[in-house]
């Protein structure tokens, strides 16, 4: 599962100026505070900008040949993949006008050049540290706040992107729906504090029983999860899901008003979706939702296949 930005890290800024003397000049400016990628032209630079590792800001120059600045922030700024990179306009242009143009565009700031060594380094520290908050804020909403695992919003979006995936390229998934059993009853008698508790429990050994980094768990909602197997067989898919129900049982945690066991146990539907299946995302998961009902229907604290 992807993890948040580590600390540690430097943020990443791409400079793009036709001219190495501009380049290396900022270079030298901001290289010690963060890790510079350079474009010599403004299709470098949306390359680079829509590439795997995207940079936190971008500093453009306009005057440039063939894409000058303006049609490149224009093409970020139309791209759901760049539109949320900031873009700090670095010119000699000096007319109000063209600073006008440019911030309707959708820069954030407009240094004209010749520029002060000291502003250009406040000015870009201020933006990285508005974006990286932005970035904290946007991941941390796709987190649930108890468990700290992924939450409704996060699996959706994960979801359909999965999906997507599957279908293109000819993959398997499955999709597996669990539920504590009788967590009313224990929310009830052991009281809410201790239900949160028993929840992060729970979403831990779900997330320690996943081993490969593109299977995820998400809390769905209440004492209900969802998991995402990509590209794995129906046997692979049941293992797993055994070993969740065995995982949560292997907590012990005790549940004197469970019907099932003296301790917290867990009921998973499994879906799954073979290669040339072209079953819809919502059947998918309402067939897991439905496996799930079942495995209820017989008894609890096992696993059901749709």
């Amino acid at each position: 599962m992807e993890t948040m930005r580590e600390v540690e890290s430097k943020p990443t800024i791409l400079i793009v100026d036709d001219m190495a003397t501009n380049i290396a000049i900022l270079s030298d400016l901001l290289q010690d505070d963060y890790k510079i990628k350079v474009a010599k032209s403004g299709q470098k630079a949306l390359e680079i900008a829509k590439g795997k590792e995207k940079p936190d800001l971008i500093l453009l120059d306009i005057e440039m040949p063939e894409m000058n600045g303006y049609e490149v922030c224009k093409e970020l700024k139309n791209n759901a993949l760049t539109n949320n990179i900031p873009v700090i306009f670095v010119t000699a242009r000096t007319d109000v006008k063209d600073e006008e143009y440019g911030l309707n565009l959708g820069a954030v700031d407009y240094i004209s050049k010749p520029f002060h060594p000291t502003i250009v380094k406040i000015r870009v520290k201020n933006h990285i540290a508005l974006k990286l908050k932005s970035d904290w804020l946007e991941e941390l909403s796709m987190y649930d706040g108890l468990t700290h695992i992924p939450n409704r919003r996060y699996f959706d979006e994960m979801y359909e992107k999965k999906y997507k995936e599957t279908m293109r390229d000819k993959k398997t998934l499955a999709v597996l729906m669990l539920d504590v059993d009788y967590f009313k009853l224990y929310n009830d008698h052991y009281g809410h504090g201790k239900g949160d508790q028993c929840l992060i429990k729970i979403a831990g050994a779900l997330r320690s029983t996943l081993k490969r980094p593109s299977d995820m768990v998400a809390r769905y909602g209440g004492e209900e999860f969802v998991l995402l197997l990509q590209d794995i067989d129906i046997e692979g898919a049941t293992k797993v899901a055994e070993s969740l129900v065995q995982a949560v049982g292997a907590l012990g945690i005790v549940h004197e008003y469970s019907t099932v066991s003296d301790h917290v146990t867990v009921s998973v539907g499994l879906a799954f979706k073979e290669k040339e299946s072209n079953v819809s995302q919502e059947k998918l998961i309402k067939c897991a939702d439905d496996a799930l009902y079942l495995a209820k229907e017989r008894g609890r604290n096992k696993i059901a296949i749709l």
